[in-house]
């Protein structure tokens, strides 16, 4: 079996604990939350830690813009990707936008952002709203579109969540098992297209948990049907799947962290993250163990492609792109 574990840690700097089970081969990835950041400088030193003894781990923050940005102090105040559907250049503005996350984010270290977020706003989920740059489907994938071709343009991986669409349900998965009751051919009319569209310029997905029992009774990102047979095999992509946090109560309908991992690989996923629990963290990473996974060779695609110096804040191109975003209002 192919397969990976992303995890977490606690603090700022690496404990000798830390450092153990990042040695572990089946640790494939890490992820920084706003409690392992203080500065720029901090969080470029505690990467370099990092990659002192995992030099090819995969790092990874959730840095969208809006109420999701990890990376605040010294860092531009990313607009929500909804604020741009209101403005003309809206499209060069978002490429605009993605470029210069990109490159703040890459600036410290990290290989990638888990973005863009391609769920529509229907106006129904609290945990989506702002984070959608439109609930018109066509609208949403050109923004999404050219918010991917930004960060290519920096170097980095873009990653499409939540497939096949979290804006529906009403229902937060980090807290609850949302659900949604409509069929495929009407996910196929709206939800899915910024996927299908976006499918060869996404690098990854990140499905949902959330179950759509008018196709499949498990959450997609446990679910054959929805990884293999529409992700894989209808639309194309080929790329990197992550599973959505796997210590998520929307995730623990399959039983305990080592069940949830095993299920999420076996429905197609080639690196699960299972975050804020170093218990269960642990219990994953003995199941990886213990089925004798081996990573797969398409999660190199999401290292970083450029590397930026700390001194980017000085190049014309950046400059003028953050006046551009404050001529729109859109950062301050």
């Amino acid at each position: 079996m192919q397969g990976s574990l992303m995890l977490d840690i606690a603090g700022t700097w690496l404990t000798a604990e830390d450092r153990q089970i990042l040695r572990q081969p089946e640790v494939g990835g890490l992820i920084l939350f706003a409690r392992n950041i203080e500065h720029l400088s901090q969080v470029q030193d505690l990467c370099r830690a990092i990659r002192a003894v995992r030099p090819d781990i995969l790092l990874a923050v959730d840095q969208e813009g809006g109420r999701v940005q990890r990376l605040r102090r010294d860092f531009v105040r990313l607009p929500a990707m909804r604020d741009f559907a209101t403005h003309r250049d809206a499209e060069q503005l978002a490429e605009i936008c993605g470029w210069v996350m990109a490159t703040e984010v890459l600036a410290v270290g990290l290989d990638f952002s888990f973005a863009p977020v391609l769920d529509l706003d229907h106006q129904r989920s609290a945990v989506v709203g702002s984070r959608a740059f439109e609930g018109d489907p066509q609208r949403a994938t050109a923004l999404a579109g050219a918010f991917i071709k930004g960060m290519h343009s920096a170097g980095m991986a873009a990653t499409g969540k939540h497939f096949p669409g979290h804006g529906w349900a009403e229902a937060d998965s980090h807290v609850a098992i949302p659900v949604d009751e409509r069929g495929l051919d009407e996910l196929r009319r709206a939800d899915l297209i910024p996927f299908q569209r976006l499918s060869n310029a996404l690098d990854a997905v990140m499905p949902a948990h959330v179950i759509y029992p008018q196709v499949d009774d498990k959450p997609a990102g446990f679910s054959r049907r929805w990884l293999q047979d529409v992700l894989r095999n209808e639309l194309g992509f080929r790329g990197v799947i992550f599973s959505d946090d796997l210590s998520m109560a929307g995730a623990h309908v399959v039983g305990d962290a080592a069940s949830r991992i095993e299920a999420a690989l076996a429905a197609g996923c080639d690196m699960g993250l299972v975050c804020n629990d170093r218990g269960a963290a642990e219990l994953a990473l003995s199941a990886l163990q213990r089925f004798g996974v081996q990573p797969s060779p398409a999660l190199a695609n999401m290292r970083r492609r450029a590397s930026v110096s700390l001194e980017y804040k000085q190049d014309p191109r950046w400059r003028a792109s953050v006046a551009a975003l404050q001529a729109a209002e859109l950062i301050v």
